[in-house]
Protein backbone atom coordinates (compact mmCIF):
# COMPACT_ATOMS: atom_id res chain seq x y z
CA UNK A 1 0.00 0.00 0.00
CA UNK A 2 2.86 2.34 0.90
CA UNK A 3 4.43 1.57 -2.49
CA UNK A 4 1.16 2.45 -4.30
CA UNK A 5 0.91 5.76 -2.39
CA UNK A 6 4.54 6.51 -3.17
CA UNK A 7 3.90 5.81 -6.85
CA UNK A 8 0.93 8.16 -6.92
CA UNK A 9 2.98 10.83 -5.15
CA UNK A 10 5.81 10.38 -7.65
CA UNK A 11 3.45 10.63 -10.64
CA UNK A 12 1.78 13.74 -9.17
CA UNK A 13 5.18 15.28 -8.58
CA UNK A 14 6.29 14.54 -12.14
CA UNK A 15 3.04 16.00 -13.53
CA UNK A 16 3.52 19.17 -11.47
CA UNK A 17 7.12 19.50 -12.66
CA UNK A 18 6.05 19.02 -16.29
CA UNK A 19 3.42 21.75 -15.96
CA UNK A 20 5.89 24.09 -14.27
CA UNK A 21 8.53 23.46 -16.92
CA UNK A 22 6.02 24.08 -19.73
CA UNK A 23 4.90 27.33 -18.12
CA UNK A 24 8.52 28.41 -17.62
CA UNK A 25 9.29 27.67 -21.27
CA UNK A 26 6.19 29.60 -22.35
CA UNK A 27 7.26 32.59 -20.24
CA UNK A 28 10.76 32.40 -21.72
CA UNK A 29 9.40 32.49 -25.27
CA UNK A 30 7.04 35.31 -24.27
CA UNK A 31 9.91 37.42 -22.91
CA UNK A 32 11.94 36.76 -26.09
CA UNK A 33 9.05 37.98 -28.23
CA UNK A 34 8.54 34.54 -29.74
CA UNK A 35 4.78 34.76 -29.31
CA UNK A 36 3.81 31.94 -31.66
CA UNK A 37 5.87 29.37 -29.74
CA UNK A 38 4.65 30.84 -26.45
CA UNK A 39 1.02 30.50 -27.56
CA UNK A 40 1.46 26.79 -28.33
CA UNK A 41 2.94 26.16 -24.88
CA UNK A 42 0.28 28.21 -23.06
CA UNK A 43 -2.40 26.21 -24.88
CA UNK A 44 -0.73 23.04 -23.59
CA UNK A 45 -0.73 24.45 -20.05
CA UNK A 46 -4.45 25.34 -20.21
CA UNK A 47 -5.28 21.90 -21.58
CA UNK A 48 -3.50 20.24 -18.68
CA UNK A 49 -5.09 22.60 -16.16
CA UNK A 50 -8.31 24.25 -17.38
CA UNK A 51 -8.57 26.08 -14.02
CA UNK A 52 -5.33 28.04 -14.48
CA UNK A 53 -6.57 31.62 -14.89
CA UNK A 54 -3.05 33.00 -15.21
CA UNK A 55 -2.26 30.68 -18.11
CA UNK A 56 -5.38 31.84 -19.96
CA UNK A 57 -4.39 35.47 -19.36
CA UNK A 58 -0.90 34.83 -20.73
CA UNK A 59 -2.41 33.00 -23.69
CA UNK A 60 -4.63 36.02 -24.39
CA UNK A 61 -1.59 38.31 -24.23
CA UNK A 62 0.53 36.34 -26.73
CA UNK A 63 -2.43 35.79 -29.08
CA UNK A 64 -3.07 39.56 -29.08
CA UNK A 65 0.60 40.11 -29.93
CA UNK A 66 0.04 37.79 -32.90
CA UNK A 67 -2.99 39.94 -33.83
CA UNK A 68 -5.35 37.03 -33.22
CA UNK A 69 -7.72 39.31 -31.35
CA UNK A 70 -10.84 37.16 -31.42
CA UNK A 71 -8.98 34.21 -29.86
CA UNK A 72 -7.26 36.57 -27.42
CA UNK A 73 -10.61 37.94 -26.26
CA UNK A 74 -11.89 34.40 -25.72
CA UNK A 75 -8.82 33.56 -23.57
CA UNK A 76 -9.22 36.71 -21.48
CA UNK A 77 -12.89 35.89 -20.87
CA UNK A 78 -11.90 32.42 -19.62
CA UNK A 79 -9.28 33.98 -17.33
CA UNK A 80 -11.84 36.40 -15.90
CA UNK A 81 -14.42 33.65 -15.43
CA UNK A 82 -11.88 31.82 -13.26
CA UNK A 83 -10.55 34.95 -11.53
CA UNK A 84 -12.90 37.95 -11.92
CA UNK A 85 -10.53 40.31 -10.14
CA UNK A 86 -7.42 39.51 -12.15
CA UNK A 87 -5.43 42.77 -12.55
CA UNK A 88 -5.21 44.03 -16.12
CA UNK A 89 -7.39 41.32 -17.64
CA UNK A 90 -10.46 43.56 -18.18
CA UNK A 91 -8.34 46.23 -19.86
CA UNK A 92 -6.68 43.66 -22.12
CA UNK A 93 -10.04 42.10 -22.97
CA UNK A 94 -11.33 45.54 -23.92
CA UNK A 95 -8.29 46.14 -26.13
CA UNK A 96 -8.76 42.80 -27.90
CA UNK A 97 -12.40 43.68 -28.69
CA UNK A 98 -11.56 47.30 -29.56
CA UNK A 99 -8.93 46.26 -32.08
CA UNK A 100 -11.53 44.11 -33.85
CA UNK A 101 -13.84 47.12 -34.06
CA UNK A 102 -16.21 45.50 -31.54
CA UNK A 103 -16.72 48.76 -29.66
CA UNK A 104 -19.96 47.73 -27.99
CA UNK A 105 -18.26 44.61 -26.58
CA UNK A 106 -15.16 46.58 -25.56
CA UNK A 107 -17.03 49.22 -23.52
CA UNK A 108 -18.12 47.00 -20.56
CA UNK A 109 -14.57 45.66 -20.20
CA UNK A 110 -13.08 49.16 -20.14
CA UNK A 111 -15.77 50.29 -17.70
CA UNK A 112 -14.85 47.44 -15.34
CA UNK A 113 -11.17 48.39 -15.70
CA UNK A 114 -11.97 52.01 -14.87
CA UNK A 115 -14.08 50.98 -11.87
CA UNK A 116 -11.14 48.93 -10.61
CA UNK A 117 -8.76 51.87 -11.13
CA UNK A 118 -10.60 55.23 -11.39
CA UNK A 119 -7.27 57.03 -11.91
CA UNK A 120 -6.49 55.14 -15.14
CA UNK A 121 -6.45 57.70 -17.95
CA UNK A 122 -5.93 54.89 -20.46
CA UNK A 123 -9.10 53.07 -19.41
CA UNK A 124 -11.08 56.33 -19.40
CA UNK A 125 -9.95 57.31 -22.92
CA UNK A 126 -10.55 53.82 -24.31
CA UNK A 127 -14.02 53.69 -22.74
CA UNK A 128 -14.87 57.08 -24.23
CA UNK A 129 -13.52 56.03 -27.62
CA UNK A 130 -15.57 52.82 -27.49
CA UNK A 131 -18.75 54.84 -26.91
CA UNK A 132 -17.70 57.14 -29.76
CA UNK A 133 -17.10 54.06 -31.95
CA UNK A 134 -20.71 52.93 -31.66
CA UNK A 135 -22.16 56.45 -31.75
CA UNK A 136 -23.07 56.94 -28.10
CA UNK A 137 -21.83 60.51 -28.31
CA UNK A 138 -23.19 61.74 -24.97
CA UNK A 139 -21.41 58.94 -23.10
CA UNK A 140 -18.25 59.46 -25.17
CA UNK A 141 -18.20 63.13 -24.21
CA UNK A 142 -18.86 62.30 -20.55
CA UNK A 143 -15.68 60.23 -20.31
CA UNK A 144 -13.44 62.11 -22.74
CA UNK A 145 -14.17 65.66 -21.58
CA UNK A 146 -12.36 65.34 -18.19
CA UNK A 147 -9.27 64.00 -19.98
CA UNK A 148 -9.33 66.89 -22.46
CA UNK A 149 -9.36 69.36 -19.55
CA UNK A 150 -6.40 67.61 -17.95
CA UNK A 151 -4.62 67.47 -21.34
CA UNK A 152 -5.51 70.76 -23.08
CA UNK A 153 -2.82 70.18 -25.70
CA UNK A 154 -4.33 66.86 -26.85
CA UNK A 155 -5.71 68.20 -30.13
CA UNK A 156 -6.91 64.80 -31.37
CA UNK A 157 -9.10 64.47 -28.29
CA UNK A 158 -10.54 67.96 -28.81
CA UNK A 159 -11.32 67.11 -32.44
CA UNK A 160 -13.25 64.00 -31.35
CA UNK A 161 -15.14 66.04 -28.77
CA UNK A 162 -16.04 68.66 -31.39
CA UNK A 163 -17.56 65.80 -33.41
CA UNK A 164 -19.48 64.55 -30.36
CA UNK A 165 -20.80 68.04 -29.65
CA UNK A 166 -21.89 68.43 -33.25
CA UNK A 167 -23.86 65.18 -33.17
CA UNK A 168 -25.41 66.29 -29.87
CA UNK A 169 -26.33 69.70 -31.35
CA UNK A 170 -24.42 71.32 -28.50
CA UNK A 171 -22.89 74.43 -30.07
CA UNK A 172 -21.43 75.78 -26.82
CA UNK A 173 -19.60 72.52 -26.14
CA UNK A 174 -18.22 72.40 -29.69
CA UNK A 175 -17.08 76.03 -29.50
CA UNK A 176 -15.17 75.37 -26.28
CA UNK A 177 -13.16 72.51 -27.75
CA UNK A 178 -12.66 74.28 -31.06
CA UNK A 179 -11.17 77.25 -29.19
CA UNK A 180 -8.69 74.91 -27.50
CA UNK A 181 -7.58 73.64 -30.91
CA UNK A 182 -7.16 77.17 -32.26
CA UNK A 183 -5.26 78.19 -29.13
CA UNK A 184 -2.68 75.43 -29.40
CA UNK A 185 -2.36 75.14 -33.19
CA UNK A 186 -4.24 77.87 -35.11
CA UNK A 187 -2.56 77.03 -38.42
CA UNK A 188 -3.19 73.29 -38.40
CA UNK A 189 -5.17 71.68 -41.21
CA UNK A 190 -7.52 70.19 -38.62
CA UNK A 191 -8.31 73.66 -37.26
CA UNK A 192 -9.24 74.94 -40.72
CA UNK A 193 -11.39 71.85 -41.36
CA UNK A 194 -13.28 72.39 -38.12
CA UNK A 195 -13.71 76.09 -38.91
CA UNK A 196 -14.99 75.11 -42.35
CA UNK A 197 -17.50 72.72 -40.82
CA UNK A 198 -18.60 75.45 -38.42
CA UNK A 199 -19.19 77.90 -41.31
CA UNK A 200 -21.08 75.18 -43.18
CA UNK A 201 -23.32 74.71 -40.14
CA UNK A 202 -24.03 78.44 -40.21
CA UNK A 203 -24.90 78.28 -43.91
CA UNK A 204 -21.86 80.33 -44.94
CA UNK A 205 -20.68 78.13 -47.80
CA UNK A 206 -18.12 80.49 -49.37
CA UNK A 207 -16.29 80.89 -46.04
CA UNK A 208 -16.49 77.14 -45.46
CA UNK A 209 -14.91 76.44 -48.86
CA UNK A 210 -12.13 78.94 -48.13
CA UNK A 211 -11.31 77.15 -44.86
CA UNK A 212 -11.19 73.72 -46.51
CA UNK A 213 -8.98 75.11 -49.28
CA UNK A 214 -6.65 76.53 -46.61
CA UNK A 215 -6.52 73.10 -44.96
CA UNK A 216 -5.67 71.52 -48.31
CA UNK A 217 -2.89 74.05 -48.90
CA UNK A 218 -1.32 73.17 -45.53
CA UNK A 219 -1.77 69.41 -45.84
CA UNK A 220 -2.96 68.21 -49.29
CA UNK A 221 -3.38 64.62 -48.10
CA UNK A 222 -5.23 65.49 -44.89
CA UNK A 223 -8.22 63.12 -44.46
CA UNK A 224 -11.61 64.79 -45.03
CA UNK A 225 -10.22 67.82 -46.90
CA UNK A 226 -11.24 66.77 -50.41
CA UNK A 227 -14.43 65.09 -49.24
CA UNK A 228 -15.37 68.23 -47.31
CA UNK A 229 -14.81 70.42 -50.35
CA UNK A 230 -16.69 67.97 -52.54
CA UNK A 231 -19.64 67.94 -50.16
CA UNK A 232 -19.79 71.74 -50.07
CA UNK A 233 -19.74 71.95 -53.87
CA UNK A 234 -22.37 69.18 -54.00
CA UNK A 235 -24.65 71.21 -51.70
CA UNK A 236 -24.20 74.19 -54.02
CA UNK A 237 -25.06 71.90 -56.98
CA UNK A 238 -21.66 72.55 -58.53
CA UNK A 239 -21.35 68.92 -59.49
CA UNK A 240 -18.27 69.06 -61.71
CA UNK A 241 -16.23 70.62 -58.91
CA UNK A 242 -17.74 68.20 -56.40
CA UNK A 243 -16.86 65.22 -58.60
CA UNK A 244 -13.26 66.41 -58.89
CA UNK A 245 -12.89 66.64 -55.11
CA UNK A 246 -14.56 63.28 -54.39
CA UNK A 247 -12.26 61.63 -56.92
CA UNK A 248 -9.26 63.27 -55.23
CA UNK A 249 -10.44 61.84 -51.91
CA UNK A 250 -10.69 58.38 -53.46
CA UNK A 251 -7.19 58.70 -54.90
CA UNK A 252 -5.93 58.97 -51.32
CA UNK A 253 -8.41 56.46 -49.88
CA UNK A 254 -10.13 54.14 -52.35
CA UNK A 255 -12.37 52.74 -49.58
CA UNK A 256 -13.95 56.08 -48.64
CA UNK A 257 -17.59 55.00 -48.76
CA UNK A 258 -18.99 58.54 -48.46
CA UNK A 259 -17.00 59.75 -51.46
CA UNK A 260 -18.22 56.72 -53.45
CA UNK A 261 -21.83 57.38 -52.43
CA UNK A 262 -21.79 61.05 -53.43
CA UNK A 263 -20.04 60.25 -56.71
CA UNK A 264 -22.84 57.74 -57.27
CA UNK A 265 -25.41 60.44 -56.58
CA UNK A 266 -23.72 62.77 -59.09
CA UNK A 267 -23.70 59.96 -61.67
CA UNK A 268 -27.42 59.39 -61.06
CA UNK A 269 -28.15 63.10 -61.45
CA UNK A 270 -26.22 62.98 -64.76
CA UNK A 271 -28.34 60.00 -65.94
CA UNK A 272 -25.37 57.63 -65.85
CA UNK A 273 -27.35 54.86 -64.20
CA UNK A 274 -24.84 52.01 -64.63
CA UNK A 275 -22.02 54.07 -63.14
CA UNK A 276 -24.31 55.15 -60.30
CA UNK A 277 -25.27 51.54 -59.51
CA UNK A 278 -21.63 50.49 -59.40
CA UNK A 279 -20.53 53.37 -57.15
CA UNK A 280 -23.51 53.12 -54.81
CA UNK A 281 -23.15 49.35 -54.56
CA UNK A 282 -19.47 49.69 -53.62
CA UNK A 283 -20.37 52.31 -51.01
CA UNK A 284 -23.01 50.16 -49.30
CA UNK A 285 -20.71 47.14 -49.22
CA UNK A 286 -18.20 49.20 -47.23
CA UNK A 287 -20.66 51.10 -45.04
CA UNK A 288 -24.31 50.19 -44.50
CA UNK A 289 -25.14 53.51 -42.80
CA UNK A 290 -24.99 55.97 -45.72
CA UNK A 291 -28.53 57.14 -46.23
CA UNK A 292 -28.13 58.86 -49.60
CA UNK A 293 -26.77 55.65 -51.12
CA UNK A 294 -29.90 53.68 -50.21
CA UNK A 295 -32.21 56.50 -51.29
CA UNK A 296 -30.53 56.65 -54.70
CA UNK A 297 -30.45 52.87 -55.09
CA UNK A 298 -34.16 52.75 -54.29
CA UNK A 299 -34.86 55.36 -56.96
CA UNK A 300 -32.94 53.34 -59.56
CA UNK A 301 -34.63 50.08 -58.57
CA UNK A 302 -38.06 51.74 -58.70
CA UNK A 303 -37.33 53.06 -62.18
CA UNK A 304 -36.20 49.59 -63.27
CA UNK A 305 -39.31 47.97 -61.71
CA UNK A 306 -37.19 46.01 -59.21
CA UNK A 307 -39.83 46.65 -56.59
CA UNK A 308 -38.60 44.36 -53.80
CA UNK A 309 -35.11 45.82 -54.03
CA UNK A 310 -36.55 49.34 -54.10
CA UNK A 311 -38.65 48.67 -51.00
CA UNK A 312 -35.66 47.29 -49.09
CA UNK A 313 -33.50 50.28 -50.05
CA UNK A 314 -36.12 52.86 -49.09
CA UNK A 315 -36.79 51.08 -45.80
CA UNK A 316 -33.08 51.22 -45.00
CA UNK A 317 -33.06 54.96 -45.77
CA UNK A 318 -36.02 55.46 -43.41
CA UNK A 319 -34.31 53.49 -40.63
CA UNK A 320 -31.19 55.64 -40.97
CA UNK A 321 -33.22 58.86 -40.61
CA UNK A 322 -37.00 58.58 -40.12
CA UNK A 323 -37.36 62.38 -39.95
CA UNK A 324 -36.58 62.93 -43.66
CA UNK A 325 -39.53 63.14 -46.01
CA UNK A 326 -37.96 61.92 -49.27
CA UNK A 327 -37.72 58.20 -48.45
CA UNK A 328 -41.30 58.17 -47.09
CA UNK A 329 -42.50 59.89 -50.26
CA UNK A 330 -40.68 57.38 -52.47
CA UNK A 331 -42.15 54.50 -50.49
CA UNK A 332 -45.58 56.02 -51.04
CA UNK A 333 -44.98 56.14 -54.78
CA UNK A 334 -43.79 52.53 -54.73
CA UNK A 335 -46.88 51.36 -52.84
CA UNK A 336 -49.11 53.28 -55.27
CA UNK A 337 -47.45 51.48 -58.18
CA UNK A 338 -48.05 48.13 -56.45
CA UNK A 339 -51.69 49.01 -55.78
CA UNK A 340 -51.17 49.11 -52.00
CA UNK A 341 -53.39 52.13 -51.45
CA UNK A 342 -53.54 52.00 -47.64
CA UNK A 343 -49.76 51.65 -47.25
CA UNK A 344 -49.20 54.48 -49.75
CA UNK A 345 -51.61 56.68 -47.81
CA UNK A 346 -49.75 56.04 -44.56
CA UNK A 347 -46.46 57.12 -46.12
CA UNK A 348 -47.96 60.28 -47.67
CA UNK A 349 -49.57 61.13 -44.31
CA UNK A 350 -46.16 60.79 -42.68
CA UNK A 351 -44.72 63.17 -45.26
CA UNK A 352 -47.35 65.77 -44.36
CA UNK A 353 -46.75 65.33 -40.63
CA UNK A 354 -42.99 65.71 -41.06
CA UNK A 355 -43.43 68.86 -43.16
CA UNK A 356 -45.71 70.29 -40.46
CA UNK A 357 -43.20 69.50 -37.70
CA UNK A 358 -40.44 71.12 -39.72
CA UNK A 359 -42.51 74.27 -40.27
CA UNK A 360 -43.38 74.46 -36.57
CA UNK A 361 -39.71 74.11 -35.64
CA UNK A 362 -38.73 76.94 -38.00
CA UNK A 363 -41.47 79.17 -36.59
CA UNK A 364 -40.41 78.39 -33.01
CA UNK A 365 -36.77 79.22 -33.77
CA UNK A 366 -37.77 82.50 -35.38
CA UNK A 367 -39.88 83.39 -32.35
CA UNK A 368 -36.97 82.65 -30.00
CA UNK A 369 -34.66 84.88 -32.03
CA UNK A 370 -37.17 87.73 -31.94
CA UNK A 371 -37.86 87.38 -28.20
Amino acid sequence: MKRVCSLFALLASLSFLAKAQTAEQALAFERQGNFGEAAELWIAVTQRNPQDAGAFAHLGFVLAKEQQYQEAASSYRKALALNPGMPGAELNLGLAEFKQGNYRAAAPAFKSALTADPSSTQARILLGMSYYGYKEYALAAEYLDPVSRAQPGNLELHEILVECCRWLNNAACGKEHFEQIMKHDPNSAAAHILMGEAYDGLGQSSKAIAEFEAAGAISPNEPRVHFGLGYLYWKLREYNEAKREFESELSADSSNALALAYLGDIALKSNHTDAALSLLGRATKINQDIRIAYLDLGSIYLREQRYKDAQAAFHRAVILDPSQTDAHYQLGRLYQTLGLTAAAGQEFDLVQQLYQKSAEKVAKNMALRLH
